[in-house]
């Protein structure tokens, strides 16, 4: 109570105070000098009672240091405070009062600051960030993401790969659980875990890692007790995970390896940055797209074979929905099918690819994810933020070259700047929050692949970046120098100006933001850059083959399943003029794009190190895809009052009944969000592909899907005179064949000759939710 009592005291009289100027004189006089004598003799014995309180819980560290420096500090202001108040109040020197004042304000200023340091001791560093709306979800720490059996082999010891993960991976729980408590800026007990050196020396108690006995290592004990034992570590946490402890005890089981950092600079794998074409592999008989090749030799290596090619039904369906996001019409097969050109799908993928308002429709879904591209939301009322969709549009309609498309981003005019000027948080944002660093993390996340989240508040502990190089990226996108901040608390050190990777240019630090962005946006363009386009050549490898390359997609870092296709890919991607179509044409006109595509069982299969690619990953339609095949085929999910963007008049569906409305163009709902489109207050470069309970329950009881059925169901009742016609053109239409037999039995029976409106709006959603219609195969 002592510690803490002067705090609330000083800061409210400080409140008090500000409605007395002016007037000195007020009636709140007594109170406010009342509060102030006993904030002040409180803040001097707080300082006591603190230093104190410090040497009997044997605490040591830089965070302490400083709040203690602090917190006498405080104490000492309070007492230059209590002279200017006797001046005034006992020698009537009223020209004192302004001094008097400031003093106050300074003196709850060092309060607020040592109160906050002091609650970083007791809660952690990022007590305050952590519970903010805007950072809930974004740590790419999960406690129980971690599979054992990647470190199980038939003699017991570890490959050079397996033990680099594993001690990657324990230095993960160990900031995540242990650095609150026991690193340099705290240190409880004398033991500190952020390094080898102090892990192994141990702490008061002595040594707690037994290499090779974690039945007599005390860190062992410790994290397996009872959650309310005295002893548990961690203390002022919640208790590790079953899946941590496991891991924890397998490490020091295995002799506790750490690297010395003289010896090994890094324990993550950093991929190169310079560009390489490899030379493509020896010809194969049958296959002449390059990628092929690769592909070949990749499954040769695996000794596997290669997948079935698809029927023209699937692939049509699939190069649709990839390159335009709609259905093929019941027209299209026949014609297509009857076409004998051996080269008839790659004309197909071209004429497609020409259909440009279609292209840059479908693709604005894409690019509005990874861009933070909305049409409302937080921000756009209060201009905190600002709407790139017209540029974006026009950017995809004429197939800009992607060097200038990143090189537009990055050195805006007014239709572009929206990327990089970020989201302007009204309230409190914490420094990792901030405009300049939202731009750098997301320019990093997005153009680079590359996680800078935990960079932006301390020195990664995923990857080898460092506070500093963060703020350094983060001071080109800003208007004047930025200060340094750690876990929230600012070093006093300001920031200097660098990209990333120095190879590829200098920044003039002294240069306006303006000249700063365009050395940036020059320099992270060029062709050394192999970075950034293998980075945009793998997202669309993802966005077509359902799984990258390299994933995630934002940790380019990763080993790609063939370094040698990834390298080609962004090489030949570069030589033809950084062209995004003549990309997806490269991709889609390969065997393996138009082979048999494969489930899994579950998602974390594709995000293996162990992963082993086979062909196709099936994905489930994306919320856009779905509405406007619904909207396509049996009535629009959005009428025109909805459009948030019109790029030019509206298409007209199949049937020529009333225009609809492409998903894509339409701010976020209700459907849409069930569906899986995302809310964009942050980067989303990767949609879950799996079903969803939410989904479950908009499909069966959404109110906007229940009303297009309703509606599309006395359309279809007057177009069509029976229930076997409607059943037939339905399934033609929604999934390209005709109904079996036994479906059209089926069929027949609940619809019978005269249906009625109710029976084909339940005739709809039963095939709509066919996997065979929600999965693209």
């Amino acid at each position: 109570m002592v510690v803490h009592f002067p705090i609330a005291l000083l800061i409210f009289a400080a409140f008090l105070e500000i409605f007395t100027i002016g007037k000195y004189q007020s009636k709140l006089r007594p109170g406010i000098n009342a509060i102030l004598l006993g904030g002040v003799f409180s803040a001097l014995i707080a300082a006591f009672f603190g230093w104190q309180l410090a040497e009997n819980e044997n605490i040591s560290g830089d965070l302490l240091d400083q709040h203690q420096l602090f917190g006498f500090i405080t104490a000492g202001i309070s007492l230059v405070l209590l002279w200017f108040w006797r001046q005034i109040e006992l020698k009537q020197k009223r020209q004192n009062i302004k001094l008097y004042r400031g003093v106050l304000f300074l003196t709850t200023f060092g309060v607020i600051l040592t109160g906050h340091m002091g609650a970083s001791l007791t809660h952690g560093e990022d007590y305050l960030s952590s519970t903010l709306p805007w950072n809930h979800g974004m740590s790419p720490y999960q406690p129980g993401n971690f599979d054992l059996a990647l470190y199980q082999s038939e003699t017991g010891t570890l490959s050079s790969n397996a033990e680099l993960k594993l001690i990657g991976e324990v230095r993960t729980i160990l900031a995540h659980n242990c650095y609150k408590c026991h690193s340099g800026a705290k240190i409880e007990g004398d033991l500190r875990l952020d390094s080898k050196e102090h892990v192994f020396k141990g702490g008061e108690s002595g040594a707690v890692i037994m290499a090779g006995a974690p039945n007599q290592s005390e860190l062992i004990r410790r994290i397996n007790l009872p959650k309310n034992h005295k002893e548990v570590m961690p203390s002022k946490a919640n208790p590790l995970s079953k899946e941590e402890i496991a891991l924890l005890t397998l490490w020091v089981e295995k002799g506790a390896p750490w690297p010395d950092n003289a010896a090994t600079p890094s324990i993550y794998r950093v991929a190169d940055l310079a560009p390489r074409r490899p030379t493509l592999p020896k010809a194969v008989k049958g296959l002449t797209n390059p990628v092929d090749l690769f592909v070949h030799d990749y499954l040769q290596e695996k000794g596997l074979a290669w997948p079935e090619g698809i029927d023209d039904k699937t692939f049509l369906i699939r190069i649709y929905l990839d390159l335009i996001g709609l259905l093929p019409s019941p027209e299209v097969l026949p014609a297509f099918s009857q076409d004998s050109r051996p080269d008839k799908r790659a004309i197909l993928i071209a004429q497609l690819l020409s259909r440009n308002e279609d292209y840059a429709i479908h693709w604005l879904t894409f690019w509005n994810d990874h861009l933070r591209n909305d049409y409302t939301g937080t921000g756009y009322i209060t201009n905190g933020r600002y709407n790139i969709t017209d540029w974006l549009y026009q950017s995809l309609l004429s197939n800009k070259p992607y060097d200038t498309f990143v090189k537009e981003l990055l050195h805006p005019d007014e239709k572009s700047k929206g990327f990089i000027e970020g989201i302007r948080w009204r309230g409190t944002v914490n420094a990792s929050q901030r405009t300049e660093m939202q731009a750098a993390q997301n320019v990093g996340q997005v153009i680079l692949g590359l996680n800078l989240k935990c960079a932006s508040c301390h020195d990664s502990f995923i990857s080898d970046w460092k506070l500093d190089q963060a703020y350094a990226f983060a001071n080109i996108f800003a208007d004047n120098t930025l200060e340094v901040s750690r876990c929230e608390q600012p070093t006093g050190e300001m920031a200097s100006t660098k990209i990333l990777w120095e190879e590829l240019g200098e920044i003039d630090s002294l240069a306006s933001r303006t000249e700063k962005l365009r050395q940036l946006s020059e320099h992270l363009v060029q062709p050394a850059n192999g970075r950034m386009y293998r980075t945009i050549v793998n997202r669309v490898w993802k966005q077509l083959m359902g799984r990258g390359l390299v994933e995630p997609v934002d940790e380019m870092d990763n080993a790609p399943w063939s370094q040698d296709l990834l390298d080609w890919l962004a090489s030949e991607f570069v030589d033809k003029g950084y062209d995004l179509k003549d990309l997806i044409y490269q991709i889609t006109t390969s065997k393996i794009y138009q082979s048999a595509s494969s489930g899994v069982k579950s998602p974390d299969l594709l995000m293996a190190e162990d992963y082993t690619f086979t062909g196709m990953t099936r994905r489930r339609m994306t919320a856009e895809q779905f509405a406007d095949a619904v909207s396509q085929v049996i009535y629009p999910l959005f009428d025109a009052q909805e459009l948030k963007y019109n790029p030019f008049q509206l298409a007209k569906n199949e049937q020529s009944t009333p225009s609809y409305v492409r998903a894509s163009l339409v701010a976020n709902n209700s459907f849409l969000t069930a569906m899986g489109r995302p809310n964009r207050e942050i980067v989303t470069t990767s949609r879950d592909s799996q079903a969803s309970l939410l989904q479950a329950l908009e499909l069966t009881n959404g109110e906007r899907l229940y009303e297009a059925l309703e509606n599309g169901a006395i359309l279809w009742k007057e177009k069509y005179g029976n229930g076997a016609e409607i059943s037939e053109a339905f399934y033609e239409k929604i999934l390209l064949r005709k109904p079996s037999q036994k479906e059209l039995k089926i069929a027949k029976d609940a619809l019978g000759d005269q249906p009625g409106a109710e029976q084909i709006q339940d005739f709809f959603w039963a095939v709509l939710l066919l996997p065979e219609f929600q999965i693209i195969y």
